[in-house]
């Protein structure tokens, strides 16, 4: 096969060719509907806590979400070989669509956090379904754009976002954003039927993982409530919790009949469990800049939140477009480069925001934060192709929707040891320059433990002695 040749196979009129593109662009709304979300009810808390109360609750909405878009992500694999993936993604629309009505109509914050939670798991499933919809539907040869496309989703909601959020929430109708998506979810979950058509149910034995779900609830439930509280020693004690827990999961499931993960997954000598800890690391590495970064530079750099959030969204910005720039990357010496290359920014972008952050010029920190996310992009669709190209095809369900889970489990691990460090140095008490000086530079330094870990799973995972 000529260079050319094999160049076409897998370009993007390829990809799109023989009626995947209905597909695709089912794939790219889902991932759109978790992104946005997200992003634009960060935007509008503020106006959510004033008409409804509730600001001690306020980190809930977030922990709500969370746990249920872990679980949901989680167990969408098994979900969708019991269903079927055409069932099991109208479903996750359905879920998605009455969290949203929910929300939109609440007359207290009891009600919206419900809506929250609801949301939460309606996401997780669309995440889920569609990462198992890319490993089912789309030859192994397309996997790079495929995954790279949906960085771009990822990227254009961060643009678009927190711009929405803000204009709704300075025009007083925070409501109509969860109607927006509340139709949004509808059209969704109603398209699913027909564009999915073709994929079936599994036709071996299977269950619901429900040992390994409930202990994966009681660590993520720990991880997320010890962001929610303001003692240091409290939070620290339950982020060590939850992370013997999650570790307990991954025992269980070896042992297990109906597993919740692909075989040997949290084995580190084998593509799978090094693949999954890379991303788990690498994602808990990166959270002090999202959640402390637009205080941080508020505090210190008088930006306004829009600006600042701006600013920390250059990160999956760069993200975007360093995916795309390796989406048409082939060979195995090619890929495995590029992971090792990505994990090496990540490292480095996190080592220079510990040493920039607090009082270097504005244009370095977005330097920064741009090293970081061309890390992720150049890194996490081959990530995912690697380990996908791995699992046997009875794991490769389970396997594509664990992606969503293990990166949003290492998001709350992030959250929560940035939470801790933040609050022992002050943060807790009040925002001020002193203590937002002091967050800029702990919550990074903390930090690097797992973007060393991250790195070091990378290597292992591109080395000559991995295992399939």
């Amino acid at each position: 096969m000529t260079e050319l040749s094999e160049r076409a196979e897998t370009g993007w009129a390829d990809l799109l060719a023989d009626g995947r593109l209905p597909r695709f662009a089912l794939i790219c709304l889902g991932i759109w509907l978790n992104a946005a979300d997200t992003l634009v009810t960060a935007t509008i808390m503020p106006s959510v806590g004033a008409e409804l109360g509730g600001y001690a609750y306020f980190s809930w909405a977030v922990a709500g979400f969370l746990i249920g878009a872990i679980l949901a992500g989680a167990s969408a694999g098994r979900l969708s070989e019991i269903l079927g993936l055409r069932l099991a993604t109208t479903i996750a629309g359905l879920v998605l669509a009455f969290g949203c009505v929910l929300s939109a109509a609440a007359p207290d914050i009891g009600v919206f956090l419900i809506g929250r939670l609801l949301q939460g798991i309606g996401c997780g499933w669309i995440a889920g379904f569609a990462m198992v919809a890319i490993a089912v539907l789309f030859p192994e040869r397309h996997l790079a754009r495929v995954f790279a496309s949906v960085s771009g989703v990822w990227g254009i909601a961060t643009i678009l976002g927190p711009l929405f959020g803000g204009i709704f929430a300075q025009s007083g109708d925070w409501r109509l954003v969860f109607w927006l998506f509340a139709a949004q979810a509808l059209i969704f979950g109603a398209a699913a039927p027909f564009l999915l058509k073709g994929t079936v149910k599994s036709q071996g034995h299977t269950g619901v993982p429900w040992l390994q779900l409930i202990t994966l609830a009681l660590g993520v439930s720990a991880i997320s409530l010890a962001d929610t509280i303001p003692q240091p020693a409290i939070t620290i004690a339950l982020v060590a919790v939850g992370l013997v827990v999650l570790a307990l999961v991954l025992k269980i499931d070896g042992k297990a009949r109906v597993r919740l993960l692909p075989h040997r997954a949290g084995d580190l000598r084998t593509i799978c469990g090094s693949g999954y800890a890379a991303i788990f690391a690498l994602t808990a590495s990166s959270m002090g800049l999202t959640v402390y970064g637009p205080a941080i530079l508020q505090t210190l750099r008088g930006l306004s939140p829009l600006m600042a959030g701006y600013v920390v969204g250059v990160q999956a910005l760069s993200w975007t477009l360093a995916a795309f720039t390796v989406a048409g990357v082939t060979g195995r010496e090619g890929e495995m480069r590029w992971i090792r290359r990505g994990a090496a920014c990540i490292l480095a972008g996190v080592t220079l925001l510990a040493l920039l952050m607090k009082s270097a010029p504005l244009a370095l920190v977005i330097a920064a934060a741009v090293v970081v996310g061309a890390g992720f992009g150049f890194s996490s669709s081959l990530m995912n192709r690697r380990i996908l190209g791995a699992l046997a095809d009875e794991d490769r369900a389970i396997g594509a929707s664990a992606f969503i889970a293990v990166r949003q489990s290492g998001g709350a691990v992030g959250a929560a040891i940035a939470g801790a460090t933040a609050n022992l140095v002050g943060f807790g008490a009040g925002l001020t320059v002193a203590s937002a000086e002091a967050t800029a530079v702990w919550v990074f330094v903390t930090a690097l433990p797992m973007a060393i870990a991250g790195f070091f799973a990378a290597r292992r995972l591109t080395g000559s002695a991995v295992k399939a």
